[in-house]
């Protein structure tokens, strides 16, 4: 799909540079037909030498090149790339944003003219291709301008459509998630260690056995507390477990922090002039 045409990424930091190395791994795209910008020299001399893509300091230049333009920047920077974009970006051309909490009104706005604008949200299980990347359309943006963005997203993960009242939701739940998930990861290995584990050993099976759960729900979608009893067997250890974790709050602490984290993009947005 993506064949003759030029990728233009805008802000090869963390996430750019994960995207970058994906599709250039997954054959997406060649490395001929990137092109990638940063704020600081060294940034982009790095991305250059380390993936052969093309490099410049200039947004502007790399969008005037680019059938498909990616933007990776950080949410309070994004008001600076807008203005350096306005009237530049064509109707023939898309702008995918990633960043959080920046809507798709202040994105088409900041272009100016009718542009194509897909929101995306992607978060860092990216890097290992198991990434969960919501993907929402802006006025202008039709079926073919989605179906670019998930097939370029579809390389990373997992893709969803979903409609853009709900990227709050979607940046608390799976992109800030992984965090959330993590320190779970490291309350059950240090579990594992209290028992008598080796650190190395309760961190293969915590891990290995958070993947596998994961799986099921998705593989079976059946509900979690469907799959959680088919475990826990009547005056077993499961259930003694459960009632620990139901005792100290973990349902509710892990719903509060999806609940916190959307209200935070949420204050987010506002001050993005939502």
């Amino acid at each position: 799909m993506f064949r003759d045409k030029t990728l233009a990424i805008l802000g090869a930091g963390k996430l750019g540079e994960i995207i970058i190395r994906v599709l250039l791994e997954t054959g997406v795209v060649d490395r001929r037909q990137v092109i990638a910008t940063a704020r600081h020299r060294e940034t982009i001399e790095a991305r250059v030498g380390t993936y052969g893509i093309r490099g410049t300091l200039d947004n502007r230049a790399a969008a005037r090149e680019a059938d498909l333009i990616l933007v990776c920047v950080k949410p309070h920077v994004m008001a600076d790339v807008l203005s350096s974009l306005h009237g530049e970006v064509l109707p023939d051309q898309i702008l995918i944003s990633t960043a959080a909490g920046v809507s798709i009104r202040a994105l088409e706005a900041g272009l100016g003219g009718e542009v194509p604008v897909v929101r995306a949200m992607p978060n860092t299980p990216c890097l290992l291709r198991s990434g969960m990347i919501a993907l929402a359309a802006g006025s202008h943006a039709q079926t073919g301008h989605l179906e670019a963005a998930r097939n370029l997203f579809g390389a990373m993960g997992r893709t969803l459509i979903v409609e853009e009242r709900l990227m709050e939701a979607v940046t608390a739940l799976s992109g800030s998630g992984p965090a959330f998930l993590y320190l779970v990861l490291e309350a059950l290995v240090a579990g594992g260690v209290s028992v008598g584990l080796p650190r190395a050993t309760a961190s293969e099976l915590a891990a290995q056995t958070m993947l596998g759960a994961a799986r099921m729900a998705l593989e079976t979608r059946e509900h979690p507390a469907k799959l959680r009893d088919a475990v826990a067997t009547p005056a077993g250890c499961t259930i003694e477990g459960l009632l620990e974790l139901e005792s100290g709050g973990v349902r509710p602490a892990l719903m509060k922090a999806v609940i916190q984290a959307t209200r935070r993009v949420a204050q987010l947005s506002a001050g993005a002039g939502r």
